[in-house]
């Protein structure tokens, strides 16, 4: 209950201080810091997935300057032979304005991409844009860009119409349980249903050739996929785990050494405040270890 509290009421407090919060979940400020931490990441055995930082964009000169931002991680990656690719928000990119304006910068960083030998993840944000970004996917698609994937909610309901209408793509997907605040008539409330629904969600990728990452930190769902994964055999380059930035550190420790492939999702940039909100709020006894660390230094 204290932990809800906190995270309910940081929104009300100077940014400074929030910072002391979410510091934990992002990679820095900058992008030489993001690729310090991939490394440091990588030395313990996992791969990454860098993100610039900002969504909800609704200027065309902003929207622009996330577009050069994401090109300039790309060839960080490269630069800096990161195991590592990048995730974009397309929202960021101007999908807020103007379809064909986002799409055109997304083909632009997904172009570039393919001709560096690498990947780039579309993040889903709120119900608004799940179609558009899923149109943004398949469009890609037919235009031959293979080296890009999307990610499916396991609180929406119409996330199981979704991956099947788009199986014959053998898409790469991230599975994770979702974030956003949604109305009771798109998504699933109760923690059970949206267990369920991932299991559903995880059962049918694995049985119709998806690359599938499993983005939860759940233990009862990474359990699950475990035992999944030996049951079916599921070979070892046909899904990954993923798990984010500072949290649930020892379960990532474990997956790697039980050999799974995890990759960490490094976000980076000054646009963190809504991400860190939403990340607290997810995660409401993570504030509270927080609190105590900062009056007992532990």
């Amino acid at each position: 209950m204290i932990n809800k509290l906190i995270t309910k009421t940081l929104p009300l407090f100077p940014k400074s201080f929030v910072y002391i919060f979410a510091k934990k979940y992002i990679a820095g400020a900058t992008l030489a810091e993001a690729v310090n931490v991939c490394k440091i990441l990588e030395a313990k055995g996992a791969c990454t997935t860098i993100d610039t930082l900002g969504e909800f964009v609704t200027s065309k000169k902003q929207a622009a300057k996330e577009t050069e931002m994401s090109l300039a991680v790309l060839d960080a990656i490269k630069d800096n032979s990161l195991d590592s690719y990048l995730s974009i928000k397309p929202t960021s990119l101007g999908l807020e304005i103007d379809f064909d304006f986002a799409y055109k910068n997304i083909k632009s960083i997904v172009d570039k991409a393919k001709g560096l030998g690498l990947f780039v993840r579309l993040d889903m944000e709120n119900t608004p844009f799940t179609t558009m970004t899923l149109d943004i996917y398949k469009k890609l698609r037919a235009e031959d860009y293979d080296n890009v994937g999307f990610v499916i909610q396991a609180y929406l309901k119409r996330s199981l119409d979704d991956i099947k209408s788009l199986s014959k793509l053998n898409p790469s997907t991230r599975l994770c349980k979702g974030i956003y605040n949604e109305s009771p008539s798109l998504a699933y409330k109760d923690r059970e249903k949206i267990r369920d629904n991932y299991k559903e969600l995880l059962n049918y990728m694995f049985e119709n050739g998806y690359y599938t990452c499993i983005a939860t930190h759940d233990d009862l769902l990474l359990d699950y996929a475990e035992n999944l994964i030996k049951e079916k055999q599921i070979p070892k380059d046909k899904y990954e785990f993923q798990m984010l930035l500072g949290v649930t550190e020892s379960l990532r420790a474990k997956l790697i050494a039980n050999g799974h492939k995890v990759r960490v999702y490094t976000p980076y940039g000054i646009d963190w405040y809504g991400y860190s909100i939403r990340r607290l709020n997810e995660n409401p006894q993570m504030a509270g270890h927080i609190v105590k660390s900062i009056f007992t230094g532990k």
